[in-house]
């Protein structure tokens, strides 16, 4: 059986970025580990790179290069059908997008309610601790 398929939503990768401590960059330092899948769609890399580089105290060039790793090490989809409109943020709707396009399970993020809706898509919320637990990938 193959990797979980997951999206990391932007919030959960600024966290990881900001602060060595926490769910969020442990599960980070585990995307090449083999067990899950990180999926990406040019719009979310879009936002990580945008959010990372305004949200966090990285140099640009440090950024880029995290960028750059996510993207070697990620699935990438692209997105053929437009959900729009299920939830209130249409950035969210871009994650759930992404997360069905690419038969993903599980969307990680903070803002679970925000994401009420994906469970009709048959895709689990998880916070990054959550996904961690169910990983067995807690330190």
């Amino acid at each position: 059986m193959g990797a979980i398929q997951i999206v990391l939503d932007t919030n959960v990768l600024v966290a990881a970025l900001r602060s060595s401590k926490g769910a969020s960059h442990h599960l980070l330092r585990l995307i090449d580990s083999g067990n899950f899948q990180l999926n990406i769609s040019v719009p979310l890399v879009l936002e990580y790179e945008a959010s990372a580089k305004r949200l966090t105290s990285l140099s640009s060039r440090d950024v880029d290069a995290v960028i750059d790793y996510i993207c070697a090490v990620s699935r990438p989809q692209k997105i053929h059908y437009l959900w729009r409109p299920i939830l209130s943020d249409p950035q969210d709707d871009m994650v759930l997008e992404l997360a069905v396009a690419g038969g993903c399970g599980v969307i990680v993020t903070y803002n679970k309610s925000d994401f009420a809706q994906a469970h009709g898509f048959g895709i689990q919320i998880l916070t990054p601790k959550d996904f961690l637990k169910e990983i067995g990938g807690l330190p």
